[in-house]
């Protein structure tokens, strides 16, 4: 249970060092995106699956996550990473002020992956009727 813990810290410190570094000047812009996305995820009250569906709803926080910190922090130069981690440790924890940001980034997901899923399903329906002999 304590590596548990430990992880966990280390996961939050690391989240603030990307918040942190998303504010960095040094950081470019498409390490900034990513570092964006990565903590608006993080500190976001809705998942892109959501929890309560059995095994997949963990998963994301367990895969997503971590994946997404990692692809961060190979575009965010080393010097820097360094210094926002330092700084990370030292303050507070990010607060879920932009848990706002993070929603409305899963909930724009969901509309796009739903409105995929109708003009596809559509398309089908369309080409299946109309090779139907009538």
């Amino acid at each position: 249970m304590e590596r548990w813990k430990t992880c966990v810290r280390a996961l939050k410190t690391e989240v603030h060092a990307l918040f942190l570094a998303y504010r960095d000047p040094r950081v470019p812009w498409p390490a900034k995106l990513v570092a964006a996305l990565v903590v608006a995820y993080a500190v976001s009250p809705i998942d892109l699956i959501p929890d309560f569906i059995p095994v997949l709803g963990y998963l994301d926080d367990l895969i997503i996550l971590p994946l997404g910190i990692m692809l961060a922090v190979k575009m965010i130069p080393a010097e820097v990473m360094q210094d926002c981690r330092a700084r990370a440790g030292d303050a507070l924890p990010v607060k879920r002020a932009n848990a706002f940001i993070g929603a409305a980034v899963v909930v724009v997901l969901w509309i796009a992956i739903i409105v995929a899923a109708v003009v596809f399903g559509n398309k089908l329906m369309a080409r299946q009727l109309s090779g139907m002999p009538g």
